[in-house]
């Protein structure tokens, strides 16, 4: 009997250890509960800043409050240096953030075009049907060839989602806008008021009551530019520089007041302010789809001082800004959220060009005149094949042949080329001279690929001129101050186009990438955020965040 129990006993034991056994083996075997992903924003906010540099926001950091560029760097990713390639002006790199596209793809390589028809340069956004005629309403964002980040937006809800674009400066608002936005806005240079393409049907409620009872023009006269903080706040500046605040105002009497205006800290609060009424009064994220809202701001040196050394306006502007991006998230913040809300703030490169350094410090410098050198590269084409007008005209670095006559004459618009850059190259002032030719075949400058992709072939010209750093380059555009007429020339300075891009979003964690990051790349990184395809000619893939 005894044994009996004690087998009996091995038994239940054994049966136990496979119970338990089983039971552990089925624990181990049962999927893990699978983390639900966060909520798809229902707010994007891209405020897109020409001049914005990195360098600039870590000096002034003490200056800025909490819910500006410091949240950012805090609670968001940034992006130091993101690289846009050579050649590149604010227009030309804003259509490549919105598009993930060069301008080789997206056809805007600049913020103007030469028509060799007119021989005239026109906003590279003219609706290409109304060439030769120019007013602002005639700007669309038809001859950008490729979606954008905003039309992705719409397109994702099926066109029940909002999209908005306000800026002072109407091509940068066409592009933010892209070709399915609601609405699109600009101050006009003409009349002040807010004003918008004919492309876009949309008037919302804070455009109406500003251009009506509150018009800019009604209040212009009483503002003044003046430092935001006291002087001694201001870091890095000479003591010289400490002892006399600067004040700009926007007096009637001057014809360029509303540019002048535009071009300072106090446009950008203007747009700050009527976006955060746009995100207010349209309630915008808070209806269940996804809407978005871009803004344009301009922190460049301010063109329309005395001095050469503006260093404390573009500080200030930088402190104002941060405050009106502030000004943004409170409004956020009183509507949908900051946790509904992707916010980016994107740098786009500042006018390489800017006043020459005064003569007591001997920089080398020197004048090239495109005018010119069109005559004189014109003389040297008809001493060679005979009479004729062989150079149609210069924009924008970029020769133009008239190919209408080489092809008249049956001679190779190779070999005119070859000669003409030959000519060219021996001017005093060039560094180089290159052809279209070995552009597109990637044969040209520094960074080959970089200068071909940032070309659009039905825009350039024959011949690109590189001239000398720390010459002007004369037949510069004219400008008021304070009742003087002067002449912009631009000064070459041969610098990086990188900026910084800050992203805040609740889907994703703080970090920093320093290392170069091409701009392509950043709206596939934010319609992955937004988990919504990326714009049609965006090719790079998405930044690991």
């Amino acid at each position: 009997m005894s044994k009996k129990r004690k087998d009996s006993s091995i038994n239940a034991r054994i049966v136990c250890a496979l119970v338990a056994s089983m039971v552990s083996i089925g624990v181990v075997a049962a999927p893990s509960r699978v983390k639900a992903p966060a909520p798809r924003p229902t707010l994007v906010v891209g405020i897109f800043v020409e001049g914005l540099t990195a360098e600039y926001v870590d000096l002034l950091r003490s200056n800025f409050g909490e819910d500006g560029f410091n949240r950012l760097l805090e609670q968001g990713v940034t992006v130091r240096n993101v690289d846009y390639g050579p050649g590149i002006d604010a227009t030309a790199a804003t259509a490549m953030l919105v598009s993930g596209a060069a301008p080789a793809v997206n056809g805007v390589p600049s913020a103007s075009a030469w028509d060799m028809t007119t021989k005239r340069e026109y906003p590279v956004l003219l609706d290409p049907s109304l060439a030769g005629s120019y007013t602002e309403q005639q700007l669309t964002p038809s001859p950008l060839l490729v979606s954008t980040l905003s039309d992705e937006v719409r397109i994702s809800d099926g066109g029940l989602g909002q999209v908005h674009a306000i800026a002072t400066d109407p091509q940068l608002a066409i592009l933010m806008a892209g070709h399915a936005g609601n609405s699109c806005y600009w101050i006009s240079d003409v009349t002040g008021k807010w004003t918008s393409s004919r492309h876009f049907r949309e008037t919302p409620l804070p455009i109406s009551r500003r251009n009506v009872g509150l018009t800019l023009n009604s209040r212009l006269d009483t503002m003044a530019w003046e430092p935001a903080v006291q002087l001694d706040r201001y870091p890095d500046l000479p003591e010289y520089k400490k002892l006399y605040p600067f004040r700009h105002t926007f007096p009637s009497r001057d014809t360029n007041r509303l540019k002048m205006f535009k071009a300072s800290a106090m446009g950008n609060r203007e747009v700050a302010q009527t976006a955060a009424e746009y995100i207010s009064s349209l309630k915008l994220g808070s209806r269940g789809v996804t809407d978005m809202i871009s803004v344009g701001a301009d922190v460049t040196p301010y063109l329309y001082g005395r001095e050469a050394d503006n260093r404390i306006e573009t500080m200030d502007a930088y402190i104002r800004l941060d405050r009106d991006i502030a000004s943004i998230v409170k409004a956020v913040e009183n509507g949908p959220g900051m946790a509904n809300t992707l916010l980016f703030v994107a740098g786009t490169p500042a006018p390489s060009g800017g006043k020459r350094d005064e003569e007591r410090w001997n920089i080398p410098t020197g004048q090239f005149s495109p005018r010119k050198a069109v005559s004189l590269l014109n003389m040297y084409l008809m001493a060679l094949h005979g009479n004729g007008e062989w150079v149609s005209g210069y924009h924008n670095g970029f020769f133009y042949l008239n190919r209408a006559l080489i092809k008249e004459r049956d001679m190779s618009d190779t070999d005119i080329r070859r000669e003409s850059a030959e000519f060219l190259s021996r001017m005093s002032g060039v560094s180089d001279v290159y052809t279209i030719d070995d552009i597109l075949a990637r044969r040209a400058g520094d960074n080959p690929s970089a200068l071909q992709r940032n070309i659009s072939p039905n825009h350039a010209g024959d011949l690109l001129v590189m001239v000398n750093p720390g010459w002007e380059v004369t037949d510069g555009e004219e400008y008021s101050v304070q009742g003087e007429t002067q002449t912009q020339l631009p000064v070459v300075r041969w610098q990086a186009s990188t900026s910084p891009v800050y992203i805040l979003s609740p889907q994703i964690d703080a970090t920093e990438i320093v290392e170069r990051i091409d701009a392509r790349a950043i709206a596939p990184t934010v319609a992955r955020i937004l988990r919504i395809r990326s714009p049609n000619a965006a090719s790079l893939p998405a930044v690991n965040l």
